[in-house]
């Protein structure tokens, strides 16, 4: 087991947060972002930024901690996506760091939520276990996830998607169906915001934020060339809408929406495709998260809420991945069992009541 020292992150490295990041262990992740950090920044977080530095002089971690003050109990740290590491054999080291962390430098934390991008199985549920970690409910909507590889000429990338999704664009492509980037104008995010509340909303379950928080979003990573928005059109009006991101090597479908009985077949699939191969093109991407399927023992589940956005998303690619999920270490066992027995509950019902938005 390795041994790592936590600290908060210098000024400078938060200047230089995205470069950090992006070095990590495992390529970081979005949520783990500078333009990220600003958005849940204005929405009742406050972000703060923490490096683990292994004792043996390898490579740090830099991460990204949604912090919350709780009233009578302290603070609440959501490591959010995180943390980064090499592997689940190092989250022992890291939960003793913030054992010691909190009775020092960052004291009046009474729990961390870890939610790292570590693949399920029964060893690391029990290296995580043996941690001292309690095993919580999920919040990120991609605990589970397709994922294609996209380290690969144009054409190999093509021949390497699932046949159901390569058809679709070619058959697109043949009829003269048309994908564009557009700019974040007000008009574009509105139809973009309008045709996400249109899709599966049903049986997706798809719990949508305010347009604000999405507009902060999507222009925080278009402002740093991270974020782009594009559309495909039917009678002059947008019919399906991506907004994808490119975060280090890394691309990620974020937020999509459609409009329902559309005419054009595989209207949906080339607007991926189309923005597949501009990640790769202008940033290299190696890799592209759909961002959210049923677990991969239940892709056949008709009854899973997320069984139509699985079809769609696993007619690229049949690798779907399953991560451990989110699991709680209680600092102060007494503050969390009033936390999540009670507290939480309360918490979360209230800040749905007064902003209308999920609590995490």
């Amino acid at each position: 087991m390795r041994e790592f020292t936590a600290r908060f992150a210098t000024g400078q490295e938060m200047a230089e947060w995205d470069s950090h990041v992006t070095a990590n262990p495992s390529g970081g992740n979005l949520l783990q972002s500078e333009a990220f950090a600003e958005v849940k920044k204005d929405h009742g977080w406050k972000p703060v930024h923490v490096v683990y530095e292994p004792t043996d002089g390898s490579q740090p971690s830099y991460n990204l901690v949604l912090e919350k003050s709780v009233r009578a109990l302290g603070k609440l740290w959501y490591m959010i996506k995180g943390p980064d590491v090499e592997s689940v054999d190092d989250m022992p080291g890291i939960v003793a760091a913030n054992e010691r962390f909190v009775a020092g430098a960052a004291h009046g934390v009474f729990a961390i939520k870890y939610e790292p991008e570590i693949l399920a199985s029964d060893y690391a549920s029990g290296v995580l276990a043996r941690c001292g970690l309690v095993k919580s409910f999920q919040i990120q909507p991609n605990d589970s996830t397709a994922v294609l590889d996209t380290d690969m000429d144009e054409k190999a990338l093509l021949k390497s998607l699932h046949s159901r999704g390569r058809n679709a664009v070619r058959r697109a492509m043949r009829e003269g169906c048309e994908v564009e980037q557009v700019p974040l104008t007000e008009e574009n995010m509105r139809a973009m915001y309008a045709l996400m509340d249109s899709v599966g909303q049903g049986n997706a379950k798809v719990n949508l934020r305010s347009y604000e928080y999405y507009r902060a979003f999507w222009n925080n990573f278009a402002d740093r060339g991270q974020g782009r928005l594009y559309f495909t059109y039917e009678d002059g009006k947008p019919s399906v809408g991506a907004y994808v991101i490119a975060y280090g090597n890394k691309g990620t479908y974020k937020d999509g929406g459609s409009k329902p009985r559309r005419r054009q077949y595989g209207d949906s699939h080339l607007v991926q495709w189309s923005a597949i191969t501009d990640l790769k093109q202008d940033h290299g991407i190696v890799q592209y998260d759909f961002c959210g399927t049923p677990p991969s023992d239940q892709l056949k589940n008709k009854e899973h809420h997320y069984y139509g956005l699985g079809l769609f998303k696993t007619s690229f690619t049949k690798t779907v991945v399953d991560y451990v999920g989110v699991w709680d270490q209680p600092l102060s066992r007494a503050k969390y069992a009033v936390w999540t027995n009670l507290a939480e509950k309360v918490q979360r019902q209230l800040w749905v009541r007064r902003t209308g938005q999920p609590f995490y």
